[in-house]
C-alpha cells in the first residue's frame, strides 16, 4: 500500500475545505441563519461602522451614511478607532501615502468632497497634526456617546481635520483618560468582531470595507426588502459597472504604452487582477507586461490569520460578482510559488507568459491543483501550450529555487519606486494604482488616450 506523504495529505484536505467554504449557496445560507437569529432576538437592523479620523476612506464614508441610513431604514452605530494593528500593515508609510491619492479617485467617481492636496508633511506639521488627530478623535467619541450619530456633526469633524481648519479644531477637547479607555474598547471590538481596517461596516456577521464594498451590503439589504421606495441613494458599483463596455478605436502610437501588472502567484486579489487586466488588454488591444513578485510570507513578513480569512471571504464575493472562478484554493506557498517563478522566464521567451500565469492562477485558485507536485505543474504547463519535458528539465536544475529571485526582487523594487507596496498593482505609463478595485482608473486613462470611438 502506497503511503501518502503527510504534507500532501494536509494540502489536499485544506484545498477541499476551501472548496466547501466557497460553495455558492453558503453565503446566502449564512445570511438566512443570521436573519433568523435577529428575528428571534427581536433585534433591529443595525449596522456597526468603525471610523478613523486620519483615514481618507472614513471621510468618504461619513458623507454618505446619513442617506444610506435613511434609504434602508436601518440603525447605524458609530465606533471611533485610532490605532491600527502594526502586523496588518507591512508598509504603513506607503499605505498612508497611497491611500490619500487612492481615495481621491473614489471621491471623484462618486462626487464627494475631498481635499485637492495632502496636508503639509514637515516635522512641525506632523507634530501639530498628531495633536489634532487626538483632539478630533476625542470630539468623535463625545458625539458617539450621544447615541444615534449626528452625521452632519461627524462630517464636520472630519472636514475640519482633512482641511486643517484650526479655528474648528482648536475648540475640540483633548483625549482624556476616560475617552482613551472608550477608544481602546472600540478598537478591541473591531478586532473581536473579526477585522483590522477602519472605514468598515459590520452587519449580521459580514464585513464591508468602505465605498468599495457597499454594493454587497446594498444587495443584502435589498434582499431583505429594506429599500425605501421614495429614496434616491446612488448605487456604489461605479468602479466595475462599465468595465470593458466602451467601444474602442486604436490608441495613437505615441500613447501606445504597455499595461503593467505586478502580480503574486499566491495572492487571491492578484488572481482577480490578472483575469481583469488580461480582459482589459484584449478589449483595448494593448500589450500587457506581467511582473511577478515574491509573496509577503516568502519575504519574511507575516499575514495574520484574521487578515487571511477576511481576504479569502472577500475574494469569494468579488469573484462571484465579476464572474471569475475562485474558491477551490490549493495554497502554492513555498515550493508551488518557487516552481511557478522558476518557469516564468522560459514561458516568457516563448511568448506564453500570460497564458502560463493564467493557467497557474486558475489552477491554484479555482481548481485545487497542487503546484508543488509534478502532476500539478504538468497540467498547468501543458494547458498553457508549453512542453512539459522542457519544463521538467528546468525544475530539475540545481538552481531552480534561486535563478529567478533577482528579477522577482527587481520587480518589487520597481513597484515600490511608483509608491506602491503590494499586489496586485497596475501601471499605465506613469499612472500607477494599487488593487484590482482601481482598474477603472487605468481603463479611464486608456479612454482618455483616445481608445474610445
Amino acid at each position: 500500500m502506497t503511503r501518502i506523504p503527510p504534507l500532501f495529505l494536509r494540502a489536499r484536505l485544506q484545498a477541499q475545505a476551501a472548496r466547501l467554504l466557497s460553495q455558492p449557496g453558503l453565503l446566502a445560507l449564512r445570511h438566512r441563519v443570521r436573519e433568523g437569529r435577529r428575528l428571534l432576538a427581536n433585534r433591529p437592523h443595525e449596522i456597526q461602522v468603525f471610523l478613523r479620523i486620519d483615514d481618507p476612506y472614513s471621510y468618504l464614508l461619513v458623507q454618505i451614511l446619513a442617506d444610506f441610513q435613511q434609504h434602508y431604514g436601518v440603525s447605524v452605530r458609530c465606533f471611533t478607532v485610532l490605532e491600527l494593528q502594526d502586523d496588518m500593515y507591512p508598509e504603513p508609510a506607503l499605505w498612508h501615502s497611497n491611500a490619500f491619492k487612492d481615495a481621491g479617485y473614489l471621491a471623484g467617481l462618486y462626487g464627494l468632497d475631498y481635499p485637492s492636496q495632502a496636508l503639509p508633511d514637515s516635522q512641525q506639521q506632523r507634530q501639530l497634526r498628531a495633536m489634532r488627530r487626538l483632539q478630533a478623535s476625542a470630539q468623535l467619541l463625545l458625539l458617539e456617546r450621544r447615541g444615534q450619530p449626528d452625521w452632519q456633526a461627524v462630517e464636520k469633524v472630519f472636514r475640519a481635520y482633512w482641511y486643517d481648519d484650526t479655528r474648528v479644531l482648536d475648540g475640540y477637547p483633548l483625549l482624556n483618560h476616560d475617552l482613551n479607555e472608550h477608544l481602546r474598547r472600540n478598537e478591541q471590538r473591531l478586532q473581536q468582531l473579526g477585522h483590522y481596517l477602519s472605514a468598515t461596516l459590520y452587519y449580521e456577521g459580514e464585513w464591508y470595507w468602505g465605498l468599495d464594498r457597499l454594493d454587497h451590503l446594498q444587495q443584502r439589504l435589498r434582499d431583505l426588502g429594506l429599500q425605501q421606495a421614495d429614496s434616491t441613494l446612488m448605487e456604489f458599483d461605479r468602479t466595475w459597472r462599465d468595465f470593458c463596455c466602451h467601444p474602442v478605436a486604436d490608441i495613437p502610437s505615441a500613447e501606445n504604452q504597455p499595461l503593467v501588472l505586478y502580480f503574486s502567484a499566491r495572492s487571491p486579489y492578484s488572481h482577480l487582477g490578472l483575469e481583469q487586466m488580461l480582459q482589459l488588454a484584449q478589449h483595448y488591444r494593448q500589450p500587457l507586461m506581467i511582473k511577478p513578485v515574491l509573496p509577503m510570507l516568502m519575504r519574511g513578513l507575516k499575514v495574520p490569520a484574521l487578515k487571511k480569512w477576511y481576504i479569502f471571504a472577500d475574494t469569494q464575493r468579488e469573484a462571484r460578482k465579476r464572474g471569475i472562478a475562485y474558491g477551490y484554493v490549493a495554497d502554492p506557498l513555498g515550493a508551488g510559488v518557487e516552481r511557478c517563478y522558476s518557469l516564468f522566464a522560459w514561458a516568457q521567451q516563448q511568448g506564453k507568459a500570460a497564458d502560463y500565469l493564467l493557467s497557474f492562477s486558475r489552477a491554484v485558485n479555482s481548481e485545487g491543483v497542487l503546484a508543488e507536485t509534478d502532476s500539478g505543474m504538468r497540467f498547468i504547463v501543458q494547458r498553457a501550450g508549453l512542453n512539459w519535458l522542457d519544463a521538467k528539465a528546468i525544475l530539475q536544475r540545481d538552481d531552480w529555487r534561486t535563478h529567478w529571485q533577482d528579477w522577482a526582487e527587481a520587480n518589487r523594487q520597481e513597484m515600490i519606486s511608483y509608491g506602491l507596496w503590494g499586489v496586485p498593482s497596475m501601471r499605465y505609463g506613469e499612472l500607477a494604482v494599487w488593487g484590482q478595485d482601481r482598474i477603472f482608473v487605468i481603463e479611464r486613462a486608456l479612454r482618455d488616450a483616445g481608445a474610445v470611438e
